[in-house]
């Protein structure tokens, strides 16, 4: 798991480790917030920009789901 392989990796490094596979939720954002120090997000992001019809709403999607993303890092387990 991504858990078990950043502790792993702290062994070894004091630099900061991201992690990113398929992140696209608050919760999922919230779950590896916990272990790692930075979380990556892509696809979440050409979905979203994807699915709106006009440069106003691809901003407000990215926008919207920043907001959630972000919320979740900062979320208390």
């Amino acid at each position: 798991s991504a858990r078990t392989l950043v502790s792993r990796t702290r062994q070894f490094t004091d630099t900061p480790i991201a992690v990113g596979l398929g992140v696209s939720t608050q919760a999922q954002a919230a779950d590896i917030a916990e272990f790692a120090d930075g979380v990556i997000v892509g696809s979440a992001y050409i979905r979203a920009i994807e699915a709106a019809s006009d440069p106003q709403s691809r901003a407000d999607a990215v926008a919207q789901l920043t907001g959630e993303l972000v919320a979740g890092t900062k979320r208390k387990a």
